[in-house]
């Protein structure tokens, strides 16, 4: 027997099923059966040890990495600073670094420092 979930407009469990979706009998909103992620529900972004990083971390480059538009390589060891998190996105940051600006880099290549 399948639980149908109370109205999130108006919190009252009066709703009933109707195609793909439910509709709620006190307040009319309709809203769907298979309900897509909220954006509460933030994403975790993970480096390649596992680490959770957040916004402002530094993190530090563990492979050497060709970088398009550019014919400067990002050395291993090379340091990230103050990374920004790429909405619904967990694997990819971004940042700069001492001579590369505006890089779009995957966590399976960083580390947390």
């Amino acid at each position: 027997m399948s639980v149908i979930p109370a109205c999130p407009q108006c919190g009252m469990e009066n709703t009933y099923p109707d195609g793909e979706q439910y509709i709620c009998a006190d307040c009319g909103h309709e809203f769907p059966m298979h309900a897509v992620a909220s954006a509460d529900e933030a994403t975790i972004v993970r480096d390649v040890n596992g680490n959770a990083l957040q916004a402002g971390d530094t993190v530090v480059v563990i492979k050497d990495l060709k970088v398009k538009g550019s014919s400067i390589p990002l050395k291993q060891g090379a340091v990230i600073r103050n990374i920004r998190l790429v909405d619904g996105d967990a694997e990819h940051i971004e940042g700069s670094s001492d001579k590369i600006k505006g890089l779009v880099l995957k966590t399976i290549y960083l580390r947390k420092s």
